[in-house]
Parts: structure tokens; sequence; C-alpha cells
């Protein structure tokens, strides 16, 4: 294994990873499409006429679906250059912008949009403090948050996934104890930022939202084509997701 750290979107950069995680992304049973993709859809609701702003966008694929279903307006934002550029080609000839930098520098404009998203990200963001009173000054009022990131319960510890990629069994330890952690993943190390459940709700209500749904990532057969897959992801959740609506200033 490389023994170099990534931050944020850097390791997106690194021509193998960014190959091979694309391959993991692509399968129908992946965790993207089988249960982290349905609840987002699920929890966007009507988002026809809307602008919308996708942070840690990506290739924009999500974003090409969402303006090819109706959106008015897609923005994204991209720390990785080599995503950036991806995303940039899917918008072309299309109603969306993409901004390539990370999300805690971009500048977000005032009550701009009707829904902000952003899907497996913001585990990577140190202050989601900050982040969180950024989002909420972008949307307008009554405008949603909707966003997933990794379980926490997953982050907590990664010492079970010293034997590979595909774990077995899950070490949940250390759940308290915030902050970084480093996730071998696909032959490299990654930074991540280990945070409760309960630290995400009192950060979300601080900054001024409220907290109207929320899921870890049920999974359902109909989803998956493969039931040794579908009775794998019933052991543990991997997905934690958010739904919030903000509140009149």
């Amino acid at each position: 294994m490389n023994n170099m750290e990534f931050r944020g979107a850097s390791v997106y950069d690194e021509h193998d990873f960014l190959s091979n995680y694309m391959k993991r992304r692509d399968r129908k049973d992946s965790p993207n499409n089988a249960i982290e993709g349905p609840i987002i859809f699920e929890l966007l609701g009507d988002f026809q006429n809307k602008r919308v702003l996708d942070l840690g966008c990506g290739d924009a694929a999500f974003g090409k679906e969402l303006l090819d279903q109706g959106a008015a307006f897609y923005t994204g934002v991209e720390g990785s250059m080599q995503m950036a550029a991806s995303a940039t080609l899917k918008m072309s000839n299309k109603n969306g912008t993409i901004h390539h930098e990370a999300m805690e520098s971009y500048h977000f404009p005032t009550r701009e949009f009707d829904i902000v998203t952003s899907r497996f990200a913001i585990h990577y963001v140190r202050d989601v403090h900050l982040l969180f009173r950024n989002v909420h000054k972008t949307l307008k009022d009554q405008g949603s948050f909707v966003f997933s990131v990794q379980h926490p319960l997953t982050t907590s510890s990664f010492a079970s996934k010293k034997t590979g990629d595909r774990r077995g069994n899950w070490l949940v330890d250390d759940y308290f104890i915030e902050g970084e952690r480093k996730e071998p993943w696909i032959e490299q190390l990654v930074v991540k930022y280990h945070r409760t459940t309960e630290h995400y709700f009192k950060a979300l209500t601080k900054a001024g939202f409220s907290v109207v749904d929320l899921r870890e990532g049920t999974p359902k057969r109909e989803h998956f084509t493969n039931e040794e897959e579908y009775e794998r992801r019933l052991r543990i959740p991997i997905v934690l997701a958010f739904s919030c609506t903000k509140q009149q200033d």
C-alpha cells in the first residue's frame, strides 16, 4: 500500500484509484446504487424547476440525472481536478455549471438555491459547523438540505479492514472519540472525519435547520440483483442520510 495520505478529494486525482473507484461505483449492487441512491431520490422529493447545489459532486452523473428529470439549474462543487473535468463535460449543453474547488473554500451565494445536496462527501470535511452555516445561508427560506455520509458505525474504526477491502466483520471502537481516521481504501490511505450521529444532528439544529427525516440505509431486496450481497448489507448500516429544512431567519 502507498504510504501517502490523501485528504478531501485529492485521492480521486490518482489515476488508478479513480478507475478502480468508478468500476466499483458503477456496479449495480454497489452501495451507491442499491442503497444510497434510492434514499436520496426519496428524500429529495419534488425537484422540478428547482435550483440545486451539489457539494462534492464527483463526475456530476447525479446532476445530469436531475436536469434530465426537470431540475431548473444545477451547480456542482468538486475538489478533484479529474472529477471536475468529467463533470464539466457532462454539463455541456445543459443548464448547469461546475466549480473546481473544495466545498470548504467555495463562496456560498446568499439565498440562491432551493435544494443543497451532498452524497458521501461530507465525511471528508473537518468542520461541519462552518459548512452547515454556509449551506443554511445559501438556501432560500424553507429550502431543503439532503445529504448522505458514511455511517458513523463504519467510520469509528478501520481496524477490521486491514485484511482487504471486502469486510466480513466490522469492529466498532472509539465511537465517541471524534476526529481524523485513516482508511485503507483501494490501495491508498484516505483521511476521513469520524463524528457521531448525535454530532451531525446537533450541528444541523444549531445551524438553523429542522431535521425532517433520517435514514440509515435499510437495504431493500428489489434494489439488489444478488441475494448474497443483499443479505450481507443487512448486517451493518453503511449510509447515514438526513433531510433538513431551512427555518426562516
